[in-house]
């Protein structure tokens, strides 16, 4: 068993003491990330002198959001994450844009 294998079943059995598993709809989920990403945010509202255990915090939650989700779903965050990634590395080919921020649909090939 994996770390985040441990994560998940931590969470299943936290949840599943508490009965909460009942308000954990997808749309719940979802909802709930985009909520603790703006908290995670805050964090840096007004400066970027931020406290990092208060940050540890926010972002622990928005994994744990997210962890959950994938769990709901049924879906491999490690599968899902990697194809991401593989499509990323196509859409922004190292020799267009290594150095640069630019959005993949404005990389130019450079001469």
């Amino acid at each position: 068993m994996d770390k985040l294998d441990n994560l998940t079943e931590a969470f299943r059995q936290f949840n599943e003491e508490r009965d909460w598993d009942q308000f954990h709809t997808p749309e719940n989920l979802a909802k709930s990330i985009s909520i603790e990403a703006a908290e995670l945010l805050e964090c840096f509202q007004w400066n970027n002198d931020f406290d990092k255990e208060h940050l540890c915090e926010e972002l622990a939650d928005v994994l744990s959001y997210c962890i959950m989700l994938a769990d709901r779903l049924d879906v491999d965050i490690e599968e899902i994450v990697l194809d991401k990634l593989e499509k990323t590395k196509k859409k922004y080919p190292v020799e267009l844009a290594k150095g640069s921020s630019t959005k993949y649909y404005d990389l130019k090939k450079r001469d």
